[in-house]
C-alpha cells in the first residue's frame, strides 16, 4: 500500500514540473503576436500577459518593443501602438540578417580582401569577384558572387556603402554626322524629254507648280 503512495506521489512530481516547464522554443507565433496585441488593447501588463502565453517577461518586453511604431490618426495626430504585422516583419527581417551573416562569415576572407580593392584600389564589386574567380589560390575558399556582394553592401554588413563604390561612366564618342538638308522634290524640267516639247502627245502640257513644304501642290 506504501509502495503505490509513494508511486502515486512520485507522478504528480514529475507531471506538475512538466505542466509548469517554460517553452523550449524560443520565437513567438504568429498566434501568440495576435494574443498579445488583443491583451494589450486590454490593458494587460507585460508580466500578465508572459504568464498567460507562458514565455518569459523579457521575451514579451522585447516583442513588444519590436512591434511597436507610431501611426496617424485621421486628424494627423500620432500615436504609437504594438502591431502583430509590424513584429513579425521584424523577427523575419532579423532572422534573414542572421543567415547573411553566418555566410558573411564562412567568406570573410574574400570580403576583407573586396573590402581592400574597392576601398583603396577602386575596383568594382564585379571586378574583384572575376578576379577572385581566376586566381588559383581562391580555389578552395568561399566566394560569393556578384549580386550577393551587392546585396550584403545594401545591407550594411560591410564596411563601406554604396556611396564608396567607384563611378565609371563609360560613353562611346558620337560620331558626326553631316545631315543632308537637300531634298529631292522630282526631276527638274530642264531633263524633261523632247516629245513633250513638241506637245503632240496627249496629255503632255505645261503647268506652273509650287510644291510647298509638305509636298502641297499649288497650281496657276
Amino acid at each position: 500500500m506504501s509502495n503505490q503512495h509513494h508511486t502515486r506521489r512520485i507522478f504528480t512530481t514529475v507531471h506538475n514540473n512538466y505542466t509548469t516547464k517554460k517553452r523550449s522554443f524560443k520565437h513567438l507565433s504568429s498566434y501568440e503576436r495576435g494574443e498579445i496585441y488583443a491583451l494589450l488593447k486590454e490593458g494587460r501588463s507585460i508580466r500578465y500577459i508572459a504568464k498567460k502565453l507562458n514565455r518569459s517577461p523579457s521575451t514579451i518586453s522585447r516583442e513588444i518593443k519590436h512591434g511597436t511604431t507610431t501611426q496617424l490618426r485621421s486628424d494627423l495626430s500620432s500615436y504609437t501602438s504594438y502591431f502583430p504585422e509590424t513584429g513579425q516583419a521584424v523577427y523575419e527581417k532579423n532572422r534573414s540578417n542572421c543567415g547573411a551573416k553566418f555566410k558573411v562569415a564562412k567568406a570573410e576572407d574574400f570580403l576583407k580582401y573586396a573590402e581592400d580593392k574597392i576601398l583603396h584600389e577602386k575596383w568594382s564589386p564585379d571586378a574583384v569577384v572575376g578576379h577572385c574567380k581566376k586566381d588559383s589560390s581562391w580555389n578552395n575558399k568561399t566566394i560569393v558572387c556578384t549580386k550577393t556582394l551587392y546585396n550584403y553592401i545594401d545591407r550594411g554588413l560591410l564596411a563601406f556603402k554604396n556611396i564608396d563604390l567607384p563611378l565609371k561612366l563609360r560613353l562611346k564618342p558620337r560620331k558626326k554626322q553631316n545631315r543632308k538638308n537637300k531634298r529631292i522634290m522630282g526631276k527638274s524640267i530642264d531633263v524633261r524629254p523632247k516629245e513633250v516639247e513638241s506637245r503632240e502627245v496627249f496629255r503632255h502640257w505645261e503647268i506652273d507648280t509650287l510644291i510647298g513644304r509638305y509636298y502641297t501642290m499649288f497650281y496657276s
